[in-house]
């Protein structure tokens, strides 16, 4: 929606801006969680955990509100008053255009798992693994939310100048490096150390996760780009995500006081995203001539 709205010369810069949703809310979530952390642990276990969980409900009604106040976008609206709209878009995705959401899976893989398994299984395996301070990590997660709120917002201007593909296919490259030196300074526990080790993987896989948004949308036709879109994220949310640290937590225990195994996944996974998007890049020049064509027939 973000991007359909806009100028179509600034559309990866006015998409990234949905994704500021990841950062934002990792920074409310590290907040609620270290406020009612202050809380005597009786009290946290009785009723202090409901306390984060009741206060999400506010930010339900303000997505509500803000979305009942969104008009469809200058596109849809044309593909509306032509009649090509999709009675069952969904369906259609499904059946032709399955490549095309796998492939978009695939190339979010770095943004979604990448974040998992930073901001989730890199808490349980400092604190667990290597014996770390759950506060201390805490700390260093806190700060490296921020250093991906502005990597994010700046991710989105570059790549609007030097290209989306070209971006992501940097940041993807980039992203299958990045978990070698973070393992190294974070194994040394001092705390600059882990900052800039975790901010380094970070800066890679959030500026490919911000930059995708835009990209997806010249992807899919505007008939069926919003129900496409939103399959290929959910099911790499489910898929990706969901196993990220479980996969890391098996790797953790199999390899004991090794973090090479969890690197060279985690470059794995870059490296899924890359193959796709190089793929996706092909289907996006051709999607984009076919939608210019149909705009200016109308």
């Amino acid at each position: 929606m973000a991007g359909e709205h806009a100028p179509k010369a600034r559309r990866t810069f006015f998409a990234s801006f949905a994704q500021l949703g990841s950062p934002a809310g990792l920074i409310l979530s590290l907040l609620a969680f270290r406020t009612v952390s202050a809380m005597d642990k009786a009290t946290f276990l009785d009723w202090g955990w409901r306390l984060p969980f009741l206060a999400s409900a506010l930010l339900l009604i303000v997505g509500i509100l803000i979305r009942s106040g969104v008009a469809e976008s200058p596109e849809f609206e044309t593909m509306k008053a032509r009649k090509l709209t999709a009675r069952l878009p969904i369906a259609e995705v499904v059946r032709s255009a399955w490549r095309t959401v796998l492939l978009c899976l695939g190339a979010n893989v770095i943004g979604v798992a990448g974040a998992w398994f930073v901001n989730t299984f890199m808490l349980n395996y400092t604190t667990q693994t290597l014996g770390f301070d759950r506060t201390l990590i805490l700390n260093c997660l806190f700060v490296v939310a921020f250093i991906q709120l502005g990597t994010q917002l700046t991710a989105g201007w570059v790549a609007q100048r030097l290209g989306a593909a070209k971006f992501l296919k940097c940041a993807a490259a980039l992203a299958m490096l990045s978990p070698y030196p973070m393992f190294v300074l974070v194994s040394s526990g001092q705390p600059v150390a882990i900052v800039v080790g975790v901010a380094l993987a970070v800066m890679c896989m959030s500026s490919s996760y911000a930059v995708m948004a835009g990209f997806m949308t010249d992807v899919f036709a505007v008939r069926v780009r919003y129900s496409a879109i939103s399959l290929a994220y959910q099911s790499c949310a489910a898929l990706a995500g969901g196993l990220t640290p479980l996969i890391g937590t098996v790797l953790a225990y199999r390899y004991p006081g090794q973090w090479w195994p969890l690197a060279v996944f985690y470059s794995a996974l870059a490296a899924i995203s890359l193959i796709c998007i190089v793929r996706l890049d092909r289907k996006r020049n051709a999607v984009s001539r076919t939608s210019d064509a149909v705009l200016v027939e109308s």
